[in-house]
This record gives structure tokens, C-alpha cells and sequence, in this order.
């Protein structure tokens, strides 16, 4: 119990002084997730609106197949981004492979099915009266996608936290294809991992804490957007 105490106490005291590892971790984990979010944003709105408004043979499989990798291991993401990435891999000659970039890729793959899944799930329940006022108002096709955002930007706005929440605390992706480089490529999550196996508790806790933090508040930030979609 002393240790766990002592280390919070530690803890805080790395975070008042602005301990340099502690702060390049999390600035880096920040800038990376949301890096990742906002481009998974892009693909994921657009293939989840397209999927929830344009029937087609096989829409039902691509959906459940969304759907089904929302629960793949970020290990198995990881893995996959080192065999894309790596020198030999189709994407080596960009030699993202333990950079920065090359975890946003990852964490592209990762985000990309929970938005789309989400997004989907959201513009198919809409009222289906809204699609026929919009055509019957003569709306063009762009016109009626930003309808269906409109109308659908709550379950989005909570597609978009999940899937930063889901990539800013997940250490696989990190690991495998960041390598952990200290000042480089190091991550909340794999510098916690480091810093435990080397017998820092004290800055293992404070990067702990940064991520608690901003766990907290992206689910009270969810808890209120789905309190304000009930209302």
C-alpha cells in the first residue's frame, strides 16, 4: 500500500514539474489519436452513409463484416499495419514503419469500423419521412447527405468519441508498429508498459493519470450527448 501511495505522490510531483517523458507521451498521444480520428472521420461518415442509404447485394455482409471488426484485437491491427508497412510489405517504400504517421495508420484501421458501424446505425434509424421531404423538396444528393448528418450528428458525435477514446488508450497498434522510440514514437500506453517493467512506478502512475483524465471526460462527454439524443 505504501508503494501505491508513494507513487501517486511521485506521481504528482512529475506532473507539476512538467517531467519531460511524461508530457512528450501524452502530447504525442493526443496528436496521434486525433490525427487518426479525423481522417477515420472522413472515410467512416462517408462509407456509413452510403451503406445505411444505398441498398445493394451484399450490403447486410459488408455491414455485420464492420461490425464484427469493431472487436478486433489491436494486437491483430498491429500486426497487420507491421506487414503493410515493413520494407518488404506494399506500403514499405513509405518507410512509415515505427514513426508517428505509421501509428495513425494503424489507428486509421482501428477507428475506421467504429464510425462507420455507428454512423450507419445512427442514419438508419432516422425517421424515414425525413428522406422523403428532402426528395419530394427536390434536394439534390449532396443536399440530402447533409440532412442526414444533420439530422444523425448526435449517434455521430458519439461514433467519433468512441473511436477516439478506443484509439487514444489501445497499446497495441503503438507498440508493434511505433516501436516505442523514446522522444519518436512513445505513446501514454507504451510508455506506462516501459516505465512499469523498468521499475518507475511513480511516472508509470503519472502517464496513468493523464490517461484516466482523459478517459473521464470523453465518457462524460458521451454520458451528456446521449442524455441530450434521449431529450
Amino acid at each position: 500500500m505504501k508503494m501505491i501511495l508513494d507513487g501517486i505522490s511521485e506521481a504528482f510531483d512529475l506532473l507539476m514539474s512538467g517531467d519531460s517523458l511524461v508530457f512528450d507521451a501524452a502530447w504525442r498521444s493526443i496528436w496521434v489519436s486525433s490525427t487518426a480520428v479525423i481522417l477515420a472521420t472522413v472515410i467512416g461518415i462517408s462509407l456509413g452513409t452510403f451503406l445505411a442509404q444505398h441498398p445493394f447485394p451484399g450490403r447486410s455482409l459488408v455491414v455485420t463484416l464492420f461490425r464484427g471488426a469493431m472487436g478486433v484485437p489491436t494486437v491483430l491491427i498491429g500486426l497487420i499495419g507491421y506487414a503493410l508497412l515493413a520494407r518488404q510489405g506494399p506500403l514499405g517504400i513509405l518507410e512509415l514503419l515505427y514513426t508517428s504517421w505509421g501509428i495513425v495508420l494503424g489507428e486509421v484501421l482501428l477507428a475506421v469500423p467504429i464510425i462507420v458501424s455507428l454512423t450507419h446505425g445512427g442514419i438508419k434509424n432516422l425517421d424515414p419521412r425525413i428522406s422523403e421531404t428532402a426528395f419530394m423538396l427536390g434536394a439534390g444528393r449532396l443536399q440530402r447527405w447533409r440532412t442526414y448528418l444533420s439530422e444523425a450528428r448526435l449517434p455521430i458525435t458519439l461514433a467519433i468519441l468512441t473511436a477516439f477514446a478506443r484509439c487514444f488508450t489501445e497499446l497495441g497498434i503503438a507498440m508493434m508498429v511505433g516501436g516505442n522510440l523514446k522522444f519518436k514514437t512513445r505513446t501514454l500506453s507504451t510508455s506506462t508498459t516501459l516505465e512499469t517493467a523498468r521499475g518507475e512506478f511513480s511516472r508509470a502512475v503519472a502517464m496513468s493519470l493523464i490517461l484516466l483524465l482523459i478517459a473521464i471526460l470523453i465518457t462524460l462527454v458521451i454520458a451528456w450527448a446521449g442524455r441530450e439524443e434521449k431529450e
